[in-house]
Parts: structure tokens; C-alpha cells; sequence
């Protein structure tokens, strides 16, 4: 498979020293040998990628900044709408007709106005989605729908971007890890290969369980953060089912498909 190199390389940690607010503000994370104060300055020197501001996007975006991810690109081409805001969290009242990734903008610099944040007020796709993931350390996909799940999982392969996607509809939610910086790792497409008979859901339709896409969304926000912290072992290789009913887990463990016709062999 093709990939290219002209995302910076986040191992490194950056060159100039965490200021005094800034060790006061991460101080709870600096207790943390798995991140301590390396993890926490290749946290600020990340840029992320939230594909969606929506019921999952929401939580993951807050998570990221108050954390102190460098710089958060938040895309989504909708407009914010009563009906949103049973979950998503990032929006108020008082923003409904406003775009979602403006929206979104205006609550993450309330949380921290260290984290520079790109507000892309249209859905991604073709070059702009391959400039935007060539640019990330880590992408998010927090989107409702297969087409741009697996547009994104593609850019993420050719450009070997970590991908954290999540997914929450009515009481179930769902979350992997796919790392085509990896030999072993599966690509989204491994797991849910494009064209297969899918039926296709949405929270208009079916409901969503507000308090589930805060779930999902949170954990997807600890992965990119492990992935950029460069601790723990993220869940590659691994489908997390949550059964929010009866509150229960199942990890599925799944492989990378050498037929692949993204990541595999032949592609």
C-alpha cells in the first residue's frame, strides 16, 4: 500500500519545556508515569482530526482540549438543531441554526484556549479529506454514515493515520482502533468490508441513548490520547461492544485481512 510522510512524527517531545500554568494544568496527568511529562508534551504538540460534532464527536472534542491536544481540526457540514442537543454536548440552545464545527470552536476555547482549534464547516471529502488526515497525528471518526467511514478509513491507510472510530445507535455502541503504522493491524475496511449488505441506521430513525455516545466518545478521546502519549496499548485488533442496557462489555478480537482491498497485500 502507498503511504506518505508529510504528517510531522509526534514521537519526539517538543523542544520547549511545559510552562507553570501548564504544569498546573496538567498536573494530574504528569502524576501519571505511563505519560508524565514526555506523554504530556507530545500531547501538546498532537493535531487531531474529529470526524463529526455530533453525539460522539462532542465528548471526544472536549476530552481532547481539556486534555491539551495541540491543535483539534472539527469538521462537520451540518447545522446545530434542537434535536441535538439531548447528546451533543458541545452545542447550547442558544447555538441552534449556528454551524456545529463553529459552535463546537466556541465551546472548546471556553474549556481551554490553549488548544488551537479549526472549525471545517464542510463535510470532508476527496482532496480536503486527504490534506486534513495527512496533516493529523490521530483521526476520530465520529461520523453517522458508511460513505464517509470508509473515505476516511481509506485517506487513514494511504497516509498511515491512526484511526480511533466509535459508533452509538439506539443502546448499543461499538469502538476499535486501527493503526496502519502497524503490520498487524486491521483496517475498518478488515472488519466492515464496503458493500457488504450493511443496513444502515441513524439516531433520527432509531434513537440514541444520550448518555451512550458520551461513553463511546469519552473512550475514543482516551485512545487518541494514548496513541499520541505513546502509552498503554491501544485497541488494535479489538471490537469493544457495550450493551448499554444491561451495562455489559464483549471484546471481540478480529485480524487484518491480507485480501484486503485496502490494506491488504494487493491493494
Amino acid at each position: 500500500m502507498a503511504t506518505t510522510t508529510t504528517r510531522r512524527q509526534n514521537g519526539a517531545s517538543t523542544s520547549n519545556a511545559l510552562n507553570d500554568q501548564q504544569l498546573l494544568r496538567y498536573s494530574r496527568h504528569l502524576l501519571l508515569d505511563p505519560i508524565g511529562i514526555e506523554g504530556q508534551e507530545r500531547i501538546l504538540a498532537a493535531r487531531a482530526l474529529v470526524v463529526g460534532a455530533g453525539g460522539l464527536g462532542s465528548p471526544a472534542a472536549l476530552y481532547l482540549a481539556s486534555a491539551g491536544i495541540g491543535h483539534l481540526a472539527l469538521a462537520d457540514g451540518d447545522t446545530v438543531d434542537l434535536t441535538n442537543l439531548q447528546r451533543q454536548i458541545l452545542h447550547t440552545q442558544q447555538r441552534v441554526g449556528q454551524q456545529k464545527a463553529l459552535s463546537g470552536k466556541a465551546a472548546l476555547a471556553e474549556i481551554n484556549p490553549e488548544t488551537q482549534v479549526e472549525a471545517i464547516t464542510a463535510r470532508l471529502s476527496g482532496e480536503a479529506l486527504e490534506a486534513a488526515i495527512a496533516a493529523a497525528d490521530v483521526v476520530l471518526d465520529c461520523c453517522d454514515n458508511f460513505a464517509t467511514r470508509h473515505a476516511v478509513n481509506r485517506a487513514c491507510v494511504r497516509h498511515c493515520t491512526p484511526l480511533v472510530s466509535g459508533a452509538a445507535i439506539r443502546f448499543d455502541g461499538q469502538l476499535s482502533v486501527f493503526d496502519p503504522r502497524r503490520a498487524d493491524s486491521p483496517c475498518y475496511h478488515c472488519l466492515f468490508p464496503e458493500g457488504d449488505d450493511v443496513e444502515e441506521v441513524r439516531c433520527a430513525v432509531m434513537g440514541v441513548f444520550a448518555p451512550l455516545t458520551g461513553i463511546i466518545g469519552a473512550m475514543q478521546a482516551a485512545e487518541a490520547l494514548k496513541l499520541v502519549a505513546q502509552c498503554g496499548e491501544p485497541a488494535v485488533g479489538r471490537l469493544l461492544l457495550l450493551d448499554g442496557l444491561s451495562m455489559e462489555w464483549r471484546s471481540v478480537r478480529f485480524r487484518r485481512d491480507p485480501g484486503c482491498a485496502v490494506c491488504g497485500s494487493a491493494s
